[in-house]
């Protein structure tokens, strides 16, 4: 079987090696004689894949024990309750700043629980660009200062890690953890959807400085507590257990790479050859400032979008999958994450370059 390549935003690729250790392992999990899915989330050998999953995300990202690491439910849609929830605090503020649709959403969500002053925005310009820090209003009374390092539906990522002074800085990693180095000491909270870099959907990693524990307001439901989920390994309730399992082959597979720093090269040399052709073209075009384009979604938009139809027929054809753009930005767009083969930005190139030279 010849495996398409898939440019999902999410549910992402996976890389085969994990799926083909999964299919392995689909009915009996090391001789246990159950599948992953069948075992219970108390059991010896469940809980051995979970401490052993944490400890490999500790060792890629570089998580100190002054953290807690958390495996959630919910997606990182429920992070955006949950974060004010529990570090906001009664009455509080915070801090966020507006680069695109996943912070509009957060900020919208964090606003049914306190004041939220949008420090900075550049939705006057379409979120092409990060607004300068320098240009930043932050508030006295912040109880954080939450930004979307990554906004995957248009492509536009930070280049820098903002500085929060002594404000907890906290981050929405869904679309680049785990896509290159980053120093977590400079972070309060960390939560990341799996579905990009991690794993399958289902799960949301949570990493929380753990003097951040412990301040949830008297309402917050329990599964929504971080000091509860601490508490109990992330098992208060039965977890997303195949999921779980299924991050944690991912982790080993980052490991068997060359972890994060090999990851990097690989993610930008990726990116560059994609944005360089586009750059190259006058065919295609990138609507973001080349400064903040993303390394893990590509958007792009075509000469004319009546071609638009025509170009996915073709792609798809062709086994390139799923590159239709966001309905809410149009286009296209090609997410490439970890598990994306360089060859599969080749093959999309050489598409491209084809469709160009017929419709051009």
């Amino acid at each position: 079987m010849t495996r398409a390549y898939n440019f999902c935003a999410g549910p992402a690729t996976l890389p085969a090696e994990v799926l083909q250790q999964a299919r392995e392992e689909m009915l009996d999990w090391q001789g246990s004689g159950m599948s992953v899915m069948e075992m219970s989330h108390r059991s010896d050998e469940f809980v051995s894949i979970a401490e052993t999953a944490e400890q490999d995300l500790r060792e890629l990202a570089g998580v100190s024990d002054d953290y807690a690491v958390l495996f959630m439910q919910g997606g990182a849609s429920s992070q955006f309750a949950t974060v004010p929830l529990n570090l906001m605090g009664t009455d509080g503020a915070a801090d966020y700043v507006n680069t695109g649709i996943w912070s509009k959403k957060a900020i919208a969500e964090a606003s049914r629980y306190g004041r939220v002053n949008v420090v900075a925005s550049s939705e006057d310009s379409g979120f092409t660009f990060v607004p300068d820090q320098s240009e930043w209003k932050t508030s006295a009374e912040a109880a954080y200062l939450h930004y979307t390092p990554n906004e995957t539906i248009g492509g536009l990522e930070f280049d820098f890690v903002p500085d929060s002074g002594a404000v907890p800085l906290v981050a929405d990693m869904s679309s680049t953890m785990l896509s290159r180095p980053l120093d977590v000491s400079r972070f309060g909270l960390i939560y990341a959807g799996a579905q990009k870099n991690i794993g399958p959907s289902g799960l949301v990693v949570v990493i929380i400085r753990k003097d951040l524990l412990g301040k949830a307001r008297r309402e917050t439901p329990t599964m929504m507590n971080y000091q509860v989920m601490a508490d109990n390994n992330s098992m208060y309730n039965t977890p997303a257990t195949y999921s779980w399992y299924l991050a944690g082959l991912v982790f080993k597979w980052l490991k068997a790479q060359g972890g994060v720093e090999a990851m990097g090269r690989l993610n930008r040399r990726k990116a560059g050859k994609l944005y360089d052709f586009v750059d190259a073209s006058d065919f295609y075009a990138n609507p973001i400032a080349p400064r903040f384009r993303s390394w893990m979604n590509v958007p792009f938009v075509l000469a004319d979008d009546a071609l638009n139809d025509e170009f996915l027929t073709g792609a798809n054809a062709r086994q390139l999958l799923n590159l239709k753009g966001h309905r809410s930005v149009g286009g296209m767009r090609a997410s490439i994450y970890n598990a994306m083969p360089e060859a599969g930005v080749d093959a999309l190139i050489d598409y491209m370059a084809e469709f160009a030279r017929e419709r051009g």
